[in-house]
């Protein structure tokens, strides 16, 4: 997951574009780039480390413009150095810039035509280039002098029949607009929204509303799937469905853990969604064990606390903070390398023994994925004097990779992959662990629109919704998006003589 931003204002937009990547620093804390027009000029600044990190008032100063993208990174496959960094850019035709939240299902397929007929050079191993060559040849083949709407949603249209598997995108047409993309499935999010000031409209795109409210733009509506919209310089809405067999099937993590609750997605409130999450959870419970004999229900902090608060509630339990989380270290799940995440988890989480001493806890996670943070966790509260540890996760077993944009890619780096839950709950130490039910968490986001048909579940039921995501392709992701395989990779960096890491670093 990424976090991508795109605005076209009446005012200089860097500043803006600066606090959204900070609403939305929580998709991506790997690297961050902002790149503007100023004037038919491209500038950009982008760079490994956190928003904050990255810019400083000297590159902000130079960020000129009314008209922008950005993005901050969660690296997936390859995307490690700083040159991976986004927004990426082509100046032909018109230049253009792009910031991508996915990934790309028939990457290398796309690579091979780009070179072979398309005639364009890729310099990284992001999937992101590879889409900015196919929106630009796209692009090329049926604009003029400047691109009409109709030229850009033809573009489009060349894009969504080419590129598979899950992409939201921005994409900065120098001196003329932004577009936004989403994939026709729509995977991930993007949202659009509105300001209007005394000089005119502005339009502003974002992987969360969240970050819409944080610039007091107003809501409008969710990019459909399949969607090109796009906002001129003028200030002008244009927007068609370009990919024909376009229907909304949403990536159901984002509500069990990537988005932030106060974000509305695809009309679902997260917030609300998590809550009916917990209540599902407290019945699951009720059923299987009424005397459970829980004391007290604690949110794994910060993505288990919506869930837990319902849970205890419709438990009639007390709920407390057993846990007080470190502010300063970010999310662990989207650290690279498990060596990383587990040093991490000591570092951000600090029991208060007296709410654990003599009582049986019920821990409130969002869900177990690989396995590191729940473990130690499990150990911490018994350690804290815990006479009994109940886990429960608010999402079903972790089965399966995800190919679509999160950092699952190794099925055997999957805690629940080929065990029962009693064997999971022996391995974490826990004296009882409850899943949620598939069915029951779907239940849960549907609720809040009951229009999506299906949602993309495919790290818990192994269904990939794109048709296109076999056993070879599974072995080859495992082969260059592992733990193990990232971190041979950064080994070979570090050796690599300096006259081979020249241009690193992007956007000084």
């Amino acid at each position: 997951m990424c976090g991508i931003v795109g605005i076209v204002g009446t005012r200089p937009v860097a500043p803006q574009l600066y606090d959204a990547l900070t609403v939305v620093q929580h998709r991506g804390q790997d690297a961050a780039g902002i790149a503007t027009d100023d004037h038919g000029r491209y500038q950009q600044r982008r760079d490994n480390g956190l928003v904050r990190d990255v810019f400083r008032q000297k590159h902000m100063d130079r960020l000129a413009g009314r008209m922008g993208v950005a993005h901050c990174r969660y690296p997936t496959a390859g995307c490690e150095s700083s040159a991976e960094a986004q927004p990426f850019y082509v100046n032909s035709p018109y230049g253009i810039a792009i910031a991508h939240n996915g990934n790309l299902t028939n990457h290398k397929q796309l690579v091979d035509d780009l070179f072979r007929t398309d005639r364009r050079h890729i310099n990284t191993t992001s999937d992101s280039e590879v889409l900015l060559n196919v929106f630009a040849h796209e692009l090329a083949e049926t604009a003029g002098d400047a691109p009409t709407p109709e030229d850009v949603f033809a573009a489009a249209g060349g894009v969504y029949r080419r590129c598979r598997g899950a992409y939201a995108v921005v994409a900065m047409i120098i001196g003329h607009g932004v577009v936004a993309l989403r994939d026709p499935h729509g995977i991930r999010p993007l949202c659009l929204g509105k300001r209007d000031d005394l000089h005119g409209t502005e339009w502003m795109f974002a992987s969360e509303s969240v970050a819409l409210d944080a610039l007091g733009f107003e809501f409008v509506r969710d990019v459909a799937p399949g969607e090109a919209v796009y906002a001129d310089v003028h200030g002008q809405l244009h927007a068609q469905v370009c990919a024909p067999e376009a229907s909304l099937t949403p990536c159901i993590f984002e509500h069990v853990y990537l988005a932030r609750p106060d974000s509305m997605i695809d009309g679902i409130s997260v917030y609300k969604a998590r809550l009916r999450m917990g209540e599902k959870l407290a019945e699951k419970v009720l059923r299987e064990c009424p005397d459970h004999g829980i004391d007290v229900v604690m949110p794994i902090p910060d993505s288990g606390r919506t869930a837990a608060l319902a849970m205890a509630g419709h438990l009639r339990v007390k709920f407390r903070e057993g846990f007080i989380k470190n502010r300063y270290i970010g999310r662990t799940f989207i650290m690279p390398g498990q060596a990383e995440r587990r040093r991490s988890v000591r570092k951000k989480l600090n029991p208060i023994d007296l709410e654990f001493r003599g009582k049986t806890v019920c821990l409130v996670d969002d869900s177990i994925v690989r396995g590191t943070t729940c473990g130690q966790i499990v150990a911490m509260a018994r350690k804290a004097g815990a006479k009994r540890v109940f886990y429960c996760s608010a999402a079903p077993p972790v089965r399966y990779p995800n190919v679509y944009g999160i950092d699952m890619p190794s099925a055997p780096e999957l805690i629940a992959h080929g065990k029962t839950v009693e064997q999971i709950a022996a391995e974490i130490d826990a004296d009882w662990l409850v899943y949620q039910d598939l069915d029951d968490l779907i239940e849960c986001a549907q609720e809040g629109n009951p229009a999506i048909e299906q949602f993309e579940c495919s790290i818990f039921n192994g269904q990939y919704v794109t048709n296109d995501v076999d056993d070879a392709y599974l072995t080859g992701l495992e082969a260059a998006r592992s733990d193990t395989a990232k971190t041979s990779r950064n080994k070979k960096r570090q050796h690599e003589p300096d006259d081979l890491l020249l241009e690193t670093r992007a956007g000084d």
